[in-house]
């Protein structure tokens, strides 16, 4: 088994609705982060296909989706466009804006940032809690 080589940046985080999804996104965020997100959406909208999202990007540095394929691109933006009812984006480092970037206008999602300072408004305008991981 080979170490990893640097730590996925991307967290699912539990929350207190089944139909309720967030993540948190740190460090360096690349085009195998942004697949892996992908992923853990699709198995989302697959146990319900209407969710609200919840995105904590937290000392994240840089992002390099270079390698992205226009096609996951594309199928992120068409799935969240008919799955995500609201997304709430956390973040005081000013990448906020990329991840609104995927709600065009005319989607019917609802997407809002809040800054870290506010994030239990950000939690209960989707109508969600995070559960705490145990450890």
């Amino acid at each position: 088994m080979r170490p990893l080589e640097r730590v996925p940046a991307v967290r699912r985080i539990e929350t207190d609705r089944a139909d309720a999804f967030a993540v948190e996104i740190t460090g360096e965020f690349t085009s195998a982060d942004a697949e892996n997100l992908c992923g853990l959406l699709e198995g989302a909208y697959a146990l319900n296909p209407h969710i609200d999202l919840l995105v904590r990007l937290v000392d994240l540095t840089s992002v390099d989706i270079a390698d992205l394929s226009p096609e996951t691109a594309a199928y992120m933006r068409t799935h969240v466009a008919q799955n995500v009812g609201k997304c709430a984006v956390i973040d005081d480092g000013g990448w906020a804006s990329r991840v609104t970037a995927l709600f065009e206008p005319g989607s019917g999602a609802e997407a809002r940032h809040f800054s870290a300072e506010d994030e239990q408004q950000a939690w209960e305008w989707i109508g969600a809690r995070e559960i705490e991981e145990r450890v």
